[in-house]
C-alpha cells in the first residue's frame, strides 16, 4: 500500500514539485519576474492580476492565480504579491505570499541600477481524501465511501522563502531604452516532500531583457526574452509585442505579440489599454511531446493592470498682485 500511495502521489504532483510556475505574459507580471521591478513605473500605485489555466484536454486543468501591488515610498520601491496554484485530482495547492523591497540607484542620466530583496513563505497542501485505493474494492464493486486504510503523515506544510533581484536600465536615446534583469529565487531551498525524504526545492535563476523602441509617436515595438534555470530544467521564451495608439483623445492603445517557448509552444498575445487600465490575453499552442494528449491545446492566460496617479496641480509661474498692495 505504501507503493500505491507513493505512486498516486507522484503521478499527481511530481510535475509541479520539479519546477516553479511560469507565465507566458511574463512582462505583465513584473514582481514575479524580478523583485527589482517593484516601483519601476511612472505612476504612484500599480495593481496587477494574472490568471492561467492549462492542459484542459489532459486531465483536471492546472490553474494559477496571482495578484500584486507595488508603489514607491521615498527612495524605495515596495511590493507585495501572492499566487495560488492548484493541480490534479488531489487538488494539490501551492500558496505563496512575498514582500519585496527595492532600492534604485541613478548612476547618471542614462543608466539606472535597481537592487531588491524578496522574502515570504510557501505553503503547500494536498487533499488525500480525493484519492482512491484498492481497500475500497470489496471483491465485487468499488465503494468510494469505504475507508482507504491509509494514513498520510502530513497534508500541509509551510516554509520560508528568500529571493534577490537586480535590474539595469539604459536609456540609449529618446526613442530606445533597454532593461536587463537577473533574479534568484528559492534561496532557502525549502523541503517539498510530504514524507520523510528531504526533497529540496531548486534555486530558480531568471534572466530577462526588454528593449523598447518608439518607432513613431503612434507605434512602438518591444522585443524581449526570458531565460530560466531551475535544477536540471531550462526554459527560454523569446518574442515581442507591438503597440499602436488607436485613439489619442481616449488614450486607447492596441497591442499584439508572438512568443516562442522553445521545445514547448508558440504563443499569441493581444492587449488593450484605455487610460490607466490594461487587459491582455494570450494562448499557448503546444507542439511538444505532449501533443497526442493535449491536442495542441496548451494554456489560456489573462492579465490585468491598473495604475493610480495622484493629482498634481500645475505649477504657477506668475501670481497677480492686488491693486491695493
Amino acid at each position: 500500500m505504501k507503493f500505491l500511495r507513493s505512486l498516486l502521489f507522484w503521478c499527481c504532483v511530481s510535475p509541479v514539485l520539479a519546477q516553479d510556475i511560469h507565465w507566458t505574459q511574463f512582462n505583465n507580471n513584473p514582481i514575479f519576474q524580478n523583485p527589482a521591478g517593484a516601483g519601476n513605473f511612472n505612476e504612484d500605485l500599480r495593481l496587477t492580476a494574472n490568471y492561467r489555466t492549462q492542459w484542459r484536454s489532459v486531465s483536471i486543468p492546472f490553474q494559477t492565480t496571482a495578484i500584486a501591488a507595488d508603489t514607491k515610498y521615498k527612495q524605495f520601491g515596495l511590493a507585495i504579491n501572492y499566487f495560488h496554484d492548484q493541480v490534479g485530482d488531489g487538488k494539490f495547492q501551492t500558496n505563496e505570499m512575498q514582500l519585496s523591497l527595492c532600492r534604485p540607484l541613478q548612476i547618471n542620466k542614462s543608466h539606472q541600477l535597481r537592487g531588491a530583496i524578496q522574502f515570504g513563505f510557501n505553503q503547500r497542501q494536498l487533499n488525500s481524501n480525493a484519492f482512491y485505493f484498492d481497500a475500497q474494492f470489496n471483491g465485487y464493486i468499488f465503494d468510494p465511501n469505504a475507508p482507504t486504510n491509509e494514513t498520510f503523515q502530513t497534508a500541509s506544510m509551510s516554509k520560508p522563502m528568500l529571493g534577490l533581484g537586480l535590474i539595469h536600465q539604459y536609456q540609449i536615446n529618446s526613442k530606445i531604452d533597454i532593461q536587463t534583469g537577473l533574479g534568484l529565487f528559492n534561496l532557502t531551498r525549502p523541503n517539498q516532500s510530504f514524507f520523510v525524504d528531504n526533497t529540496q526545492r531548486d534555486i530558480r535563476l531568471n534572466l530577462f531583457s526588454l528593449l523598447r523602441y518608439s518607432y513613431t509617436n503612434e507605434l512602438s515595438f518591444e522585443p524581449s526574452f526570458q531565460l530560466q534555470f531551475q535544477g536540471p530544467y531550462r526554459e527560454l521564451t523569446i518574442g515581442g509585442t507591438s503597440t499602436y495608439l488607436f485613439s489619442k483623445k481616449d488614450k486607447i492603445f492596441l497591442s499584439g505579440g508572438l512568443w516562442w517557448r522553445t521545445q514547448d509552444a508558440f504563443c499569441l498575445q493581444f492587449g488593450m489599454a484605455r487610460g490607466p487600465l490594461y487587459c491582455g490575453v494570450s494562448y499557448d499552442f503546444n507542439y511538444s511531446s505532449l501533443v497526442p494528449a493535449s491536442r495542441g491545446r496548451g494554456a489560456f492566460e489573462l492579465s490585468l493592470r491598473y495604475v493610480f496617479s495622484k493629482f498634481r496641480p500645475a505649477p504657477i509661474q506668475y501670481r497677480l498682485c492686488p491693486d491695493f498692495i
